[in-house]
């Protein structure tokens, strides 16, 4: 049967985390009053219905939910295509990207080394990658493994994130060591919060070196392997070898289009330690259990220290007014590869994955050994935000009274408001000449992202990244600035290009167009300087 939390206990928690203390949160419950009950046939078509409204609400191509409930799974449910149109189903084995859910994994395979004392959280980072530099020797020096997973470092706001998105791109984990040095801090050195993928990337290349492997083969040895997620796939795989895989979504008109589709060989990628594993509904299932019910096997695997460790409060986060309303979180904070909060007065642990075109979500309620697993092949951003909180308000406030609907129409509203889009109009931009740019004209050159050209093509300018050739488009001008509009089905955040001082010394900034797009395309950390003409 369900139970609910001690209350006590989550109080203290509490106190303790908004006292500025850390949290030693344990991952195990207690012994179930009574026995483990199926989801009675109320629930199921209550589930039905939740999963059901949100597929026709934002008419998503594909998605897999799963539910568990005192350690068993109760409940499963798969609507749609792998590829919108092409009658191919999705199902529970039906690999999906999770994304940033990845975090949890690579944070797994640390503890894993940490527990059979090849890797410890607080030696220094240069210990394991002696060429490993951030903008500040100081910070260099004093870099701990364990502050490569809980975004405190300093860096910006996604700072880097275009050595890995948009796919695919030529920049290497090589390039990512080499480059992270050069991108300038935006706060203090364990003094905030702020979300980054490269130094998971990090993680995984000391991962790599304390275990004498390559990060993808560990994954497999330490993960994959000892819990039997014999779906999951992380590296270079055969798309003709690996069964039912989805495709990623974006909406055009009325229906869905693939972006991104994979190719026959689909190739290990740089930026897997921070979120490039797949996995299909019944592995992420199996995954959650390992945390909400772990058999003695599973403990064997990564015992109770180590799980304490993954999931001790390390950075507090900023709580959303959203979460404060529709919750009542009162406290959040990232652990190792994990977030952490309470909702309704429960204990939950959680991640969320987003890669143009796929989501995901994991739910944990540890004190209920309780939780569930979406993932969606489509633009699944609102659906993924409405379901997971209609599923969370099942364990944590049943009978509450909201539906997909209400939840839908609010975020509708919300992003409705006058004041919420701060995206100038841009039909009106004209396309540029080569006659009006010539004193921009050339390759310019950013010191962790490499070079760029922008030279005559056709009747017009293109701008053209050496290490990103998604990043490519022509130059328009809007008023008395120059952008590019990048192809929609890359779904990328379309940039300004100001352009600044004379001769050798000319000066190349980007900035988003839309200010509060996506923090992955930052731009806004480059910093071109002028090196040779177009050839």
């Amino acid at each position: 049967m369900s139970r609910r939390p001690h209350m006590g206990v989550w109080l203290l928690r509490a106190a303790a985390l908004l006292g500025g203390m850390l949290l030693g949160l344990s991952a195990q419950a207690s012994t179930p009053v009574g026995p483990v009950r199926d989801a009675q046939a109320a629930d199921r078509a209550a589930f039905d219905a939740m999963v059901d409204a949100t597929v026709a609400r934002y008419r998503l191509p594909g998605i897999a939910v799963g539910v568990i409930e005192d350690g068993q799974v109760v409940y499963t449910r798969t609507v749609g295509e792998t590829v919108a149109g092409s009658g191919d189903p999705v199902t529970r084995d039906t690999l999906f990207k999770i994304a940033s859910n990845s975090k949890a994994m690579t944070a797994s395979v640390l503890a894993r080394l940490v527990q059979a004392g090849r890797l410890d959280w607080d030696a220094p980072v240069v210990r394991y990658l002696p060429d490993f530099a951030m903008h500040d020797p100081w910070v260099t020096r004093h870099m701990l493994v364990r502050d490569l997973l809980v975004h405190n470092s300093g860096l910006p706001e996604g700072g880097g994130d275009l050595m890995l998105w948009p796919e695919p791109n030529l920049f290497t984990r090589a390039d990512i060591l080499g480059g992270l040095r050069h991108i300038k801090p935006a706060y203090g050195f364990r003094a905030g919060y702020a979300y980054d993928n490269l130094l998971y990337v990090v993680a995984g290349e000391v991962a790599a070196a304390a275990g004498g492997a390559p990060y993808e083969e560990l994954v497999r040895r330490e993960l994959f392997q000892p819990l039997g997620l014999s779906r999951c796939r992380v590296g270079e795989f055969h798309l003709d070898q690996a069964g039912s895989v989805a495709q990623p979504h974006m909406r055009k008109g009325d229906g869905n289009v693939v972006i991104r589709r994979d190719e026959a060989v689909v190739p290990a990628i740089t930026m897997a330690a921070a979120g490039g594993i797949r996995c299909s509904l019944d592995d992420m299932l199996a995954w959650a259990r390992n945390w909400l019910d772990p058999t003695p096997q599973q403990l064997q695997w990564l015992g109770t220290g180590q799980r304490r460790a993954l999931w001790t409060a390390r950075t507090p986060m900023p709580i959303p007014q959203r979460r404060r309303d529709w919750d009542n979180t009162h406290y959040y904070a990232y652990a190792f590869g994990f977030r952490l909060a309470d909702v309704d007065g429960q204990w939950t642990v959680s991640h969320t994955g987003t890669l143009g075109g796929m989501y995901s979500a994991m739910m944990l309620l540890p004190d209920r050994r309780s939780g569930f697993v979406i993932m969606i092949n489509g633009d699944g951003d609102a659906a993924r935000t409405v379901l997971a909180e209609v599923l969370l308000k099942h364990f944590t406030a049943p009978g509450q009274g909201r539906d997909i609907d209400s939840y839908a129409d609010e975020l509708a509203r919300d992003a409705a408001a006058p004041s919420r889009s701060r995206a100038p109009d841009i039909s009106g931009r004209r396309p540029v000449a080569a006659r009006e740019m010539a004193r921009w004209l050339g390759v310019w050159r950013d010191p962790w992202f490499g070079e760029v050209a922008i030279c005559p093509a056709g009747d017009g300018v293109e701008f053209q990244a050496a290490k990103s050739p998604s990043m490519e488009a022509p130059v328009s001008r809007l008023g008395d600035r120059y952008l590019v509009h990048w192809d929609e089905a890359r779904a990328d955040v379309d940039a300004w290009l100001d352009f600044a001082g004379e001769g050798n010394a000319r000066t190349l900034r980007m900035a988003k167009v839309d200010p509060d797009g996506d923090f992955s395309s930052d731009y806004e950390d480059l910093a071109f300087t002028w090196v040779r003409g177009c050839e």
